[in-house]
Parts: structure tokens; C-alpha cells; sequence
């Protein structure tokens, strides 16, 4: 299983340490900060070194990754550098904006919106309209995955949630509001139904607690992502869009952490929505929605990747 470095650098940053400044302080060239950027091995002097350096343990700077999983990571970001026809990032991109976006309300079908990928166009039938809203959500949709797909090896931060949102929103009807604050959290209170959701003045302050929580997990699970789904959307911490913003962390959290990533279909929403409504009182039912939903993307995956 090789090895990456991604926590090193996470240490170096919490610390305010650079590149350049460590390799100073231990004398380590270039070619060997080259080969931890790269993720490739170094001697055991070098690791000792660095540990020694910053007052830390091995198991603090380095763990070992998952040799399937990051064949996808590679082969979505390879395809996606190719703009590969057919492939699983097509496919991947065509199904998740669809069912993401049809969840919360667009009107565009699974045809359409492979139509919008493909093409750049919009098929329409004779007397039939479509949403602005809609066409552009979807295209922005297929944007913040790419983007997904760039940092899906960094640690999870509010930067990165607010960058997902301000994507997912931009150009939108939504965006010409200045209090609905695209990009940012909320000004105005929400609720998910008839459940009321925290306050605008303690979002920064419960988002700030989770994500602290959910990154101080030393090997992060499946239900893991789940329940910091759950407690995301039960914050809802911006106006709109915390749903499609929440299920594009889920993909990029069980692509970092070596575990097979699934896509919400449409037709299973409400088993979704009752998921998420009961998981104080009922974590199962929600896990188990995610579970068969990811049985059905591993289908995808066995083709794909097949030998």
C-alpha cells in the first residue's frame, strides 16, 4: 500500500511552517521535499528527521492509502484532463448533477442534463420551457466537480464548503439577492421542512466545532461522513443550496478517505429525507439509504474498472 504525505503538510500549515523552512532546519534538498510532495518514499532517516523537527510521531505525518481507491481518484482526474467521452467521470457527472439537483426541485431530466454535458445545448420538446435556474445550476454543478475533484486529497475547511456553495450558485437568480449571500453563510434563519435549523449568528461557531470534530477523526469511516452529513444540514448554514453542497462533500470526503462514493438517486429521496429527519433517534436508517446507494455506484465502478 503506498504511502502518502497529505497529513505532513496539514501539520506544516497548522504549525506555520514552510517547505522551504523545514528542509532548512533538517538539511533536506529539494529532490527529497519533491518525492513527499509526490507522495513517493524516503529513507527512514528523513521521516525520524522531520519528526524530531516538529515533536511528532511518524503515524502523525504519514498513513497509508488504499491502492484501488486511488486508482479512481486518478482515473476521474485523468479522464477529466482527457475530457473522455463515455467514461466513468461522464457518467459520474451526468448522474450526480441530475439526481442532485432533482432532489431539490429542477425540472431537467437525467436526458437533459446529459444533453447540457455533451453539448452545451438544451433538447427541448415542442411547447416545453425549462427553468433558467435549472440549466444553470446543472452547468454549475459540473463545475464545482471538477473543482471537487482538485482538492479532493486536502483537508476538509470552511473555505472549501463556502467555495462549493458560491460554484453551485453562481450566476443564479439567487445570486442577484445581496442577502442571500452566495458563497457565504446565512443572514436570514431557515428551517428543513417544519424543523428549524441554527440561528445566522452561530453558524461560524457550529461550523467551525464540527469540522474541527470530524478532521480530529484518525481514520475517518463510512458513517463517519454520514453523521457529519447529518449534522451539516442540520446546521443548513447557508440560505440555499445545502443539500447539493452537502452530498458534493460526501464524494469528495469518501474519495479522500479511501471508500467508495455513491450518489442519492432521485427516486429515493424521501428514504433520504426520512434518513436524515430521524438519525437523532435512528442513525440506521439513513446509513443503510447511503449504503444501497453506494452498492449502486459500485455496479458502475465494477465496469469500469474491471481488468
Amino acid at each position: 500500500m503506498p504511502i502518502q504525505y497529505t497529513k505532513l503538510f496539514q501539520l506544516l500549515s497548522e504549525k506555520k511552517i514552510s517547505k522551504t523552512e523545514l528542509q532548512k532546519r533538517i538539511g533536506m534538498s529539494s529532490t527529497t521535499m519533491a518525492k513527499l510532495s509526490k507522495n513517493e518514499n524516503v529513507s527512514i532517516k528523513i521521516i525520524g528527521d522531520i519528526c524530531k523537527t516538529l515533536n511528532c510521531q511518524p503515524g502523525d505525518i504519514i498513513e497509508m492509502s488504499n491502492t484501488t481507491d486511488n486508482r479512481l481518484l486518478n482515473l476521474l482526474r485523468e479522464e477529466k484532463g482527457m475530457k473522455l467521452k463515455g467514461g466513468l467521470y461522464h457518467q459520474t457527472q451526468v448522474k450526480l448533477a441530475y439526481n442532485s439537483n432533482r432532489i431539490e426541485g429542477s425540472k431537467l431530466s437525467e436526458d437533459q442534463t446529459r444533453y447540457i454535458y455533451e453539448t452545451n445545448t438544451i433538447a427541448m420538446e415542442k411547447e416545453e420551457t425549462a427553468s433558467i435556474d435549472d440549466i444553470i445550476e446543472t452547468i454549475n454543478h459540473f463545475q464545482c466537480f471538477d473543482y471537487m475533484l482538485d482538492i479532493a486529497d486536502q483537508k476538509l475547511s470552511e473555505d472549501t464548503i463556502k467555495d462549493f456553495h458560491k460554484i453551485l450558485k453562481n450566476n443564479t437568480s439567487d445570486s442577484r439577492k445581496e442577502w442571500f449571500n452566495v458563497g457565504d453563510y446565512k443572514k436570514k434563519a431557515n428551517m428543513i421542512g417544519d424543523q428549524k435549523t441554527v440561528a445566522p449568528s452561530k453558524v461560524k461557531g457550529e461550523m467551525a466545532k464540527l469540522l474541527i470534530n470530524y478532521n480530529q477523526i484518525s481514520k475517518i469511516k463510512f458513517e463517519d461522513i454520514i453523521e457529519f452529513h447529518y449534522n451539516f444540514e442540520t446546521i443548513h448554514p447557508f440560505q440555499d443550496g445545502n443539500g447539493r453542497v452537502g452530498r458534493m462533500i460526501i464524494f469528495k470526503e469518501c474519495l479522500k478517505n479511501g471508500i467508495d462514493p455513491f450518489i442519492i438517486d432521485e427516486q429515493h429521496k424521501l428514504f433520504y429525507y426520512r434518513g436524515l429527519k430521524e438519525f437523532s433517534e435512528d442513525r440506521g436508517y439513513l446509513i443503510d439509504t447511503c449504503c444501497s446507494a453506494q452498492d449502486r455506484y459500485k455496479e458502475l465502478l465494477e465496469y469500469f474498472l474491471e481488468e
